[in-house]
Protein backbone atom coordinates (compact mmCIF):
# COMPACT_ATOMS: atom_id res chain seq x y z
CA UNK A 1 0.00 0.00 0.00
CA UNK A 2 1.46 3.39 -1.01
CA UNK A 3 2.51 6.01 1.51
CA UNK A 4 0.29 8.51 -0.30
CA UNK A 5 -2.77 6.38 0.29
CA UNK A 6 -1.91 5.86 3.96
CA UNK A 7 -1.42 9.60 4.45
CA UNK A 8 -4.71 10.29 2.71
CA UNK A 9 -6.55 7.84 4.97
CA UNK A 10 -4.97 9.38 8.08
CA UNK A 11 -6.00 12.88 7.01
CA UNK A 12 -9.57 11.95 6.07
CA UNK A 13 -9.91 9.92 9.25
CA UNK A 14 -8.71 12.80 11.42
CA UNK A 15 -11.03 15.26 9.66
CA UNK A 16 -13.96 12.86 10.03
CA UNK A 17 -13.32 12.52 13.75
CA UNK A 18 -13.10 16.29 14.13
CA UNK A 19 -16.36 16.74 12.23
CA UNK A 20 -18.02 14.05 14.33
CA UNK A 21 -16.88 15.67 17.58
CA UNK A 22 -18.11 19.13 16.53
CA UNK A 23 -21.38 17.68 15.25
CA UNK A 24 -22.02 15.92 18.55
CA UNK A 25 -21.19 19.10 20.44
CA UNK A 26 -23.70 21.03 18.35
CA UNK A 27 -26.38 18.43 19.02
CA UNK A 28 -25.66 18.67 22.74
CA UNK A 29 -26.00 22.46 22.63
CA UNK A 30 -29.20 22.17 20.61
CA UNK A 31 -30.64 19.77 23.17
CA UNK A 32 -29.54 21.96 26.08
CA UNK A 33 -30.88 25.27 24.78
CA UNK A 34 -33.84 23.65 23.09
CA UNK A 35 -35.09 22.74 26.56
CA UNK A 36 -34.85 26.30 27.94
CA UNK A 37 -37.97 28.37 27.15
CA UNK A 38 -37.74 32.05 26.25
CA UNK A 39 -39.50 34.44 28.61
CA UNK A 40 -41.05 36.22 25.62
CA UNK A 41 -42.89 33.03 24.62
CA UNK A 42 -42.45 33.67 20.89
CA UNK A 43 -41.99 30.76 18.51
CA UNK A 44 -39.11 30.61 16.08
CA UNK A 45 -41.49 31.38 13.21
CA UNK A 46 -42.83 34.45 15.00
CA UNK A 47 -39.34 35.72 15.75
CA UNK A 48 -38.32 35.24 12.12
CA UNK A 49 -41.39 37.16 10.96
CA UNK A 50 -40.79 40.03 13.39
CA UNK A 51 -37.14 40.33 12.37
CA UNK A 52 -38.02 40.40 8.67
CA UNK A 53 -40.56 43.13 9.27
CA UNK A 54 -38.13 45.13 11.42
CA UNK A 55 -35.64 45.26 8.55
CA UNK A 56 -38.38 45.78 5.91
CA UNK A 57 -37.42 42.66 4.00
CA UNK A 58 -40.28 41.83 1.64
CA UNK A 59 -41.06 38.72 -0.38
CA UNK A 60 -39.44 36.22 1.98
CA UNK A 61 -41.57 33.26 3.10
CA UNK A 62 -41.11 31.38 6.36
CA UNK A 63 -41.84 27.68 6.06
CA UNK A 64 -41.59 24.61 8.25
CA UNK A 65 -39.12 22.08 6.92
CA UNK A 66 -38.37 18.55 8.03
CA UNK A 67 -35.70 16.87 10.13
CA UNK A 68 -33.41 18.17 12.87
CA UNK A 69 -30.98 21.08 12.47
CA UNK A 70 -31.94 21.40 8.79
CA UNK A 71 -32.66 25.12 9.04
CA UNK A 72 -31.51 27.22 6.09
CA UNK A 73 -32.25 30.19 3.85
CA UNK A 74 -32.78 29.61 0.13
CA UNK A 75 -31.82 32.82 -1.72
CA UNK A 76 -33.28 31.65 -5.03
CA UNK A 77 -36.72 30.87 -3.61
CA UNK A 78 -36.41 33.56 -0.90
CA UNK A 79 -37.52 31.08 1.74
CA UNK A 80 -36.47 30.77 5.38
CA UNK A 81 -36.93 27.08 6.12
CA UNK A 82 -37.05 26.20 9.80
CA UNK A 83 -37.02 22.66 11.17
CA UNK A 84 -40.10 21.68 13.24
CA UNK A 85 -38.32 22.15 16.58
CA UNK A 86 -37.27 25.67 15.59
CA UNK A 87 -40.39 26.71 13.70
CA UNK A 88 -42.81 25.97 16.52
CA UNK A 89 -40.36 25.96 19.41
CA UNK A 90 -40.29 28.69 22.05
CA UNK A 91 -36.79 28.01 23.32
CA UNK A 92 -33.47 29.84 23.30
CA UNK A 93 -32.35 27.55 20.48
CA UNK A 94 -35.44 28.37 18.44
CA UNK A 95 -34.89 32.10 18.81
CA UNK A 96 -31.18 31.90 18.00
CA UNK A 97 -31.54 29.76 14.89
CA UNK A 98 -34.55 31.67 13.55
CA UNK A 99 -32.72 35.00 13.94
CA UNK A 100 -29.60 33.56 12.33
CA UNK A 101 -31.48 32.33 9.25
CA UNK A 102 -33.23 35.67 8.85
CA UNK A 103 -29.74 37.17 9.03
CA UNK A 104 -29.09 35.41 5.72
CA UNK A 105 -32.29 36.87 4.24
CA UNK A 106 -31.10 40.33 5.25
CA UNK A 107 -27.71 39.63 3.64
CA UNK A 108 -29.53 38.73 0.43
CA UNK A 109 -31.72 41.81 0.60
CA UNK A 110 -28.71 44.11 1.13
CA UNK A 111 -26.49 42.38 -1.49
CA UNK A 112 -23.93 41.22 1.04
CA UNK A 113 -20.85 40.58 -1.16
CA UNK A 114 -19.67 37.33 0.41
CA UNK A 115 -23.13 35.81 0.01
CA UNK A 116 -23.18 36.86 -3.64
CA UNK A 117 -19.76 35.33 -4.25
CA UNK A 118 -20.73 32.09 -2.52
CA UNK A 119 -23.99 31.86 -4.47
CA UNK A 120 -22.09 32.35 -7.74
CA UNK A 121 -19.89 29.35 -6.86
CA UNK A 122 -22.80 26.95 -6.26
CA UNK A 123 -22.95 25.49 -9.82
CA UNK A 124 -19.18 24.91 -9.78
CA UNK A 125 -19.32 23.29 -6.35
CA UNK A 126 -22.11 20.96 -7.47
CA UNK A 127 -20.03 19.84 -10.46
CA UNK A 128 -16.87 19.58 -8.37
CA UNK A 129 -18.56 17.43 -5.72
CA UNK A 130 -19.74 14.94 -8.35
CA UNK A 131 -16.38 14.79 -10.11
CA UNK A 132 -14.20 14.50 -7.01
CA UNK A 133 -15.04 10.88 -6.25
CA UNK A 134 -13.96 9.76 -9.72
CA UNK A 135 -10.81 11.88 -9.86
CA UNK A 136 -9.84 10.75 -6.37
CA UNK A 137 -9.54 7.12 -7.49
CA UNK A 138 -7.10 8.09 -10.20
CA UNK A 139 -5.25 10.62 -8.03
CA UNK A 140 -4.45 7.97 -5.45
CA UNK A 141 -3.40 5.56 -8.15
CA UNK A 142 -5.80 2.94 -6.83
CA UNK A 143 -5.80 1.46 -3.37
CA UNK A 144 -2.37 -0.12 -3.77
CA UNK A 145 -0.99 2.31 -6.35
CA UNK A 146 2.60 3.41 -6.04
CA UNK A 147 2.41 6.73 -7.86
CA UNK A 148 0.17 9.65 -8.67
CA UNK A 149 -0.31 11.11 -12.14
CA UNK A 150 0.64 14.86 -12.14
CA UNK A 151 -2.18 15.74 -14.56
CA UNK A 152 -4.76 14.02 -12.39
CA UNK A 153 -3.30 15.71 -9.34
CA UNK A 154 -3.76 19.13 -10.98
CA UNK A 155 -7.39 18.28 -11.72
CA UNK A 156 -7.84 17.17 -8.12
CA UNK A 157 -6.31 20.43 -6.88
CA UNK A 158 -8.72 22.42 -9.05
CA UNK A 159 -11.78 20.43 -7.96
CA UNK A 160 -10.96 20.44 -4.27
CA UNK A 161 -9.86 24.05 -4.57
CA UNK A 162 -13.39 25.04 -5.60
CA UNK A 163 -14.79 23.25 -2.56
CA UNK A 164 -12.21 24.90 -0.30
CA UNK A 165 -12.96 28.36 -1.69
CA UNK A 166 -16.67 27.82 -1.16
CA UNK A 167 -16.07 26.65 2.41
CA UNK A 168 -13.87 29.64 3.19
CA UNK A 169 -16.41 32.09 1.74
CA UNK A 170 -19.07 30.41 3.85
CA UNK A 171 -17.32 31.50 7.06
CA UNK A 172 -17.90 35.27 6.80
CA UNK A 173 -21.44 34.58 5.56
CA UNK A 174 -22.26 32.47 8.61
CA UNK A 175 -20.48 34.69 11.12
CA UNK A 176 -22.19 37.80 9.75
CA UNK A 177 -25.63 36.15 9.85
CA UNK A 178 -25.00 35.23 13.49
CA UNK A 179 -23.91 38.78 14.28
CA UNK A 180 -27.05 40.23 12.68
CA UNK A 181 -29.31 37.76 14.46
CA UNK A 182 -27.77 38.31 17.90
CA UNK A 183 -27.75 42.09 17.51
CA UNK A 184 -31.45 42.11 16.68
CA UNK A 185 -32.37 39.72 19.49
CA UNK A 186 -30.63 41.99 21.98
CA UNK A 187 -31.78 45.33 20.50
CA UNK A 188 -35.40 44.17 20.26
CA UNK A 189 -35.38 43.11 23.89
CA UNK A 190 -36.50 39.59 22.97
CA UNK A 191 -33.30 38.11 24.32
CA UNK A 192 -31.11 39.48 27.11
CA UNK A 193 -28.91 38.33 29.94
CA UNK A 194 -28.64 34.55 30.23
CA UNK A 195 -30.96 34.04 27.26
CA UNK A 196 -28.73 36.15 25.04
CA UNK A 197 -25.58 34.36 26.24
CA UNK A 198 -27.26 31.02 25.59
CA UNK A 199 -28.20 32.06 22.05
CA UNK A 200 -24.62 33.18 21.44
CA UNK A 201 -23.25 29.89 22.78
CA UNK A 202 -25.61 27.85 20.59
CA UNK A 203 -24.73 29.77 17.43
CA UNK A 204 -21.03 29.60 18.22
CA UNK A 205 -21.29 25.81 18.31
CA UNK A 206 -23.11 25.85 14.97
CA UNK A 207 -20.42 28.09 13.45
CA UNK A 208 -17.72 25.59 14.38
CA UNK A 209 -19.23 23.06 11.97
CA UNK A 210 -18.42 25.46 9.12
CA UNK A 211 -14.94 26.06 10.49
CA UNK A 212 -14.32 22.31 10.54
CA UNK A 213 -15.62 21.95 6.96
CA UNK A 214 -13.33 24.76 5.76
CA UNK A 215 -10.34 23.28 7.56
CA UNK A 216 -11.01 19.86 6.07
CA UNK A 217 -11.30 21.29 2.56
CA UNK A 218 -8.09 23.30 2.91
CA UNK A 219 -6.18 20.29 4.24
CA UNK A 220 -7.32 18.22 1.25
CA UNK A 221 -6.08 20.86 -1.19
CA UNK A 222 -2.74 21.08 0.61
CA UNK A 223 -2.43 17.30 0.48
CA UNK A 224 -2.76 17.25 -3.31
CA UNK A 225 -0.56 20.32 -3.73
CA UNK A 226 2.24 18.65 -1.77
CA UNK A 227 1.81 15.44 -3.72
CA UNK A 228 1.96 17.38 -6.97
CA UNK A 229 5.12 19.17 -5.86
CA UNK A 230 6.67 15.83 -4.89
CA UNK A 231 5.76 14.25 -8.23
CA UNK A 232 8.00 16.75 -10.03
CA UNK A 233 11.09 15.55 -8.17
CA UNK A 234 10.78 11.97 -9.36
Amino acid sequence: MSSGYILFMVITGAMSLLGMFIGQRLQAKAKKYGAVPMRSGYTGAQIADMMLKHYNVDGVRITQGEGFLTDHYNPRAKVVSLSPAIYGGRSIMSAAVAAHEVGHAIQHDTDYPFLQMRSALVPFVQFSSKAQQFVLMFALGGVFGAGMNPIILLIAIALYGVTALFSVLTLPVEFDATRRGLEWLEASGISSGAEYEGAKDALRAAAMTYVAAALSAIVMVLFFVLKYAGSGRR
